[in-house]
């Protein structure tokens, strides 16, 4: 495994095995906790775990940007050969894959930046996904993920606002949809036309038409019968543009539409034991995937209450109550809206064992195990274990007999590395009994201390900012990012915020959505302490399961950490058979770069230590080998992890025109010379290179709505992908895996788009034979007045793709025919490279004519790679822009021990 059998040196703790009473007397037999040990210490040796952050300049951003970002990789372990490699992905808002970056990684961590291209993205909520490729061996729950909204002031013309109201009152599918057009200026669309349908997927919910008021607001009550099928809908909306002009178009998930509330309980430990006093969690969500208020009580069979109910934030606290055999309990709510509803809490165990967090101080965790007396008077004299682990790491293990009911135990923090630590409890078998998360605060974060020359500034004026970085009071060699930016026109809530510290600590070793991860990370109190550990009890956490571990069920390894840019395939005969020793070159063209390789005993080939960049054209020929002729070369296909979807659109934003205002008019403002003109139709002398006159089966067609040329697909690699964004009016569905013309597709419409590529019809699938690079030029028609094509396809709308075409040549001979035809012994491709570096622009305002420039940036600095020297120190300089008010400051980084750290900075212009 690449090195990984070694042993490697644990890092952030010292593993304590205690053989001796923990506050009784042990047994003698030591065997049963030695083997959960040393099975846990090989997995956990064996699988070390990676983790990824990017840091970007801005929370949010607007079509025609760039969003720049730093890439941050972690390990739990030393003596160990990270990966070299990180991929950075972008889903749009119904998680179809926009675009893959792979970001080259050294020791400072890697640099990436992304054109928000107005061709290809449009207002909405985009994810990024980031991995490597050794953590797709295991659970993608925990790779890295953040939801960023982007607003549109270029294309867009529809803005609005909406909000839903729950009209079913819990029975049925009935609400209410209150929306605001405006158009591109803010003028309210006042007396308009709107046809709306809602869908989910293929499903139809309801549709009609409505009217806008006289100020744009319109009312659209939507019916419906299944509330789940409600709820994974979507609202389509078309309203009148006025003249001739098309209709403008929106979508909006309804998701949040019918107010729901999903209530779960968590006892402490595991299991509601009877005769035990138990904390009890709760977790309050809402259907948009947020945490609901709610106060209340508990109460037992006979109504008797014996605990009251109040979270402590976004839904989730804990409340205490001794549950006794035989009851049973039900928790009766009352929620922000009014609503109230009963919940049972889970079923009281006649007998058990749990571990229970007693307190915590600055030096060490105080737990007690604690059995009730049907368990206890069974179980007496039992061997139990307890195992601590935290980010990967065997930090505490300890053996003991069963002599008392209750057991403390104290566990010094200085043994854990600072987040969340896992504390199971084992029977002798191994079987495992209770468990509990507890976050461990040990190792401080790196203090970050951000300075400037003055507080206060003039517009353009330039900025000395200086680092001091220091790690428990020692300074410390170290790599961070710094981005500035006009706080006014950003304005952001820092709980919101995806940090290192809340990324790297919590969320990336939880399974599941966290909601404002950052708010226990913005000086922490005991409130937010609290808040914190309510949070653990509610949430899951499975890296690995004992069970397997024990049953030396290990996880399947099908990547390696890696180093580089790699290539491989097969190289085989005709018949089938691999070729032993057989010979390969790889070039690059545009580099002037040449390699070789030799396939081994399978035929098996690699190319390692590439470098290239996305899109770069590479060729693998086995032409140096005798019998060459019947050689087939089969390159490895890339793999990547399945898109999972729905867990992190709790962050979407409905109202991105709303809640972006100020972000969208400064953009409006600094794009004003660039905004598309408005289509319109121009008669030229001359035809294009390419029309569907030139064939009869399309030649009955009107004129195109819509033509798209080959400068449009440079840079793709996969036709079906590309076509996804790029063909304007036409709506890519996921779960048909067709094309529609948008405007039917929202309003219910799902009779599908048909291709034609040089006249003849193709299903979709069939465009994956189509390489990019081919296409000269593409038409799009949405309507066929005349039926020529949608009477014999039944279709609505027409995509026709024209290929290059090859000049006339003289007669040729079969062997002259041969040699144009595609050789099994040559392979072209576009694989994915490394994205291109590129740096970001920080003009200097150094003289009276560069002054005079206007400048309403809204990210005045980003630097990816800030470093630290032995001192701590680092200095930098740059101008501001001409917006006055709050400039924030936000430095991310670790330094060479792999200690993160965050801190945020503000300073005035005027």
């Amino acid at each position: 495994m690449m090195g990984m059998n070694r042993i490697v040196r644990l890092v952030g703790c010292s593993l304590f095995i205690c053989c001796q009473s923990i506050g009784l007397s042990a047994q003698q037999d030591t065997v049963g906790i030695n083997t959960i040990v040393e099975k846990t210490q090989k997995l956990l040796e064996a699988y070390p775990i990676e983790k990824v952050h990017l840091h970007f300049d801005k929370p949010y951003y607007s079509v025609g940007d760039t969003l720049w970002f730093k890439t941050y990789l972690t390990s739990n372990m030393y003596n160990y050969d990270l990966s070299k490699v990180v991929y950075v992905e972008v889903m749009n808002g119904k998680d179809s894959l926009m675009q893959s970056m792979r970001i080259p990684l050294t020791a400072n961590g890697g640099e990436g930046h992304l054109v928000l291209d107005q061709e290809w993205y449009t207002q909405g909520n985009y994810r990024f996904r980031a991995y490597t490729k050794w953590m797709v061996n295991f659970d993608a729950a925990y790779f890295f993920n953040k939801i960023v909204p982007v607003g549109d002031v270029l294309n867009n013309n529809l803005h609005y606002t909406i909000s839903f109201n729950d009209a079913s009152k819990g029975k049925g599918a009935r609400a209410a949809a209150v929306i605001q057009f405006k158009d591109r200026e803010g003028k309210p669309l006042g007396n308009r036309k709107v046809t709306w349908a809602a869908v989910a997927g293929w499903d139809p919910i309801d549709d009609g038409k409505a009217q806008t008021d006289a100020v744009g607001n319109v009312v659209i009550n939507i019916n419906g019968k299944d509330r789940e099928l409600f709820k994974k809908g979507n609202l389509h909306v078309s309203v009148e543009s006025g003249g001739s002009a098309s209709p403008m178009v929106g979508s909006f998930p309804l998701r949040s539409a019918l107010w729901d509330a999903d209530v779960q309980f968590f006892p402490e430990g595991g299991e509601f034991i009877a005769g035990l006093s138990k904390k009890v969690a709760f977790k309050a969500i809402g259907s948009d995937g947020h945490g609901l208020s709610v106060t209340g009580n508990v109460v037992d069979k006979d109504g008797v209450e014996v605990a009251t109910i109040a979270d402590t934030h976004k839904g989730m606290g804990y409340f205490t109550i001794v549950p006794q055999a035989g009851n049973t309990y039900t928790a009766n709510l009352t929620f922000k809206n009014g609503e109230s509803r009963s919940y049972p809490l889970p079923t009281v165990a006649d007998q058990g064992i749990s571990v229970t967090v007693l307190k915590s101080d600055t030096a060490q965790l105080q737990l007690a195990i604690v059995a009730n007396d049907v368990y206890y008077n069974s179980n007496k004299d039992q061997a139990f274990y307890l195992i601590a682990q935290a980010n990967g790491i065997l930090c505490y293990a300890a053996q003991a007999t069963l002599r008392n009911e209750s057991i403390l135990v104290n566990l010094p923090k200085a043994r854990f590395p600072t987040g969340i630590a896992q504390l199971t409890l084992f029977n002798s078998t191994g079987k495992p009994l209770s468990e509990r998360l507890v976050f461990v605060e040990n190792i401080k974060p790196l203090d970050i201390a951000i300075s400037t020359d003055k507080k206060e500034y003039t517009a353009k004026q330039l900025v000395q900012l200086g680092l001091k970085v220091e790690n428990n009071g020692t300074p410390t060699t170290g790599n961070y990012s710094i981005s500035v930016v006009d706080e006014t026109k950003v304005p952001y809530e820092e709980s919101k915020e995806t940090s290192i510290l809340s990324n790297l600590l919590l969320t990336s070793d939880l399974k599941g959505y966290v909601e404002e991860p950052n708010y226990y990370f913005i000086q922490p109190d005991e409130q937010k302490r609290a808040a914190l550990d309510a949070l653990l009890l509610t949430q899951g956490y499975r890296r690995f399961s004992y069970t397997d571990i024990l049953a030396d069920n290990y996880p399947q390894v099908h990547f390696f950490p890696e180093q580089g840019i790699e290539l491989s395939g097969v190289l085989r005969l005709n018949n089938g058979k691999p070729v032993v020793n057989g010979g390969l070159l790889l070039s690059i063209p545009d580099r002037s770069f040449r390699k070789d390789t030799y396939t081994d005993e399978n035929g098996r080939f690699v190319f390692t230590d590439l470098l290239f960049t996305d899109s770069a054209r590479v060729t693998i020929n086995a032409r140096g080998n005798d019998n060459y002729r019947n050689m087939v070369i089969n390159v490895d296909p890339m793999r990547f992890p399945e898109i999972d979807t729905t867990a992190y659109r709790a962050d979407d934003v409905l109202n991105i025109d709303e809640r972006l205002a100020g972000y969208l008019d400064n953009s409006r403002n600094e794009y004003r010379t660039s905004i598309l003109l408005e289509e319109v139709e121009v008669t030229a002398s001359t035809r294009p290179s390419f029309s569907h006159k030139d064939y009869s089966s399309i030649s009955g067609l009107g004129m195109a709505d819509h033509q798209i040329n080959a400068d449009r697909l440079k840079g793709c690699n996969n036709l079906i992908m590309c076509l996804q964004t790029a063909l304007t009016g036409i709506t890519y569905d996921a779960q048909s895996q067709l094309f529609f013309i948008t405007r039917d597709y929202n309003a219910g419409g799902r009779i599908p788009v048909q291709f034609f590529v040089n006249g003849m019809a193709m299903d979709v699938p069939a465009l994956n034979g189509i390489m990019p690079s081919e296409v000269e030029g593409i038409e799009i028609f949405l309507r066929d007045e005349l039926g020529t094509v949608s009477r014999m396809y039944q279709n609505n709308g027409v995509v026709s793709i024209y290929t290059k075409k090859v000049e006339k040549a003289p007669r040729m001979s079969l062997s002259q025919i041969e040699s144009l035809l595609p050789k099994s012994n040559i392979v072209d491709l576009t694989p994915l490279g490394y994205i291109e570096a590129r740096k970001f622009y920080a003009p200097k305002y150094d003289t009276p004519e560069r002054r005079a420039v206007n400048d309403i940036r809204t990210t005045i600095y980003w630097n990816p790679d800030v470093k630290t020297g032995e001192d701590g120190l680092a200095q930098l300089d740059f101008y501001n822009a001409d917006g006055v008010g709050s400039y924030r400051v936000v430095v991310e980084g670790v330094d060479e021990q792999g200690n993160i750290g965050r801190s945020v900075y503000r300073y005035t212009v005027k």
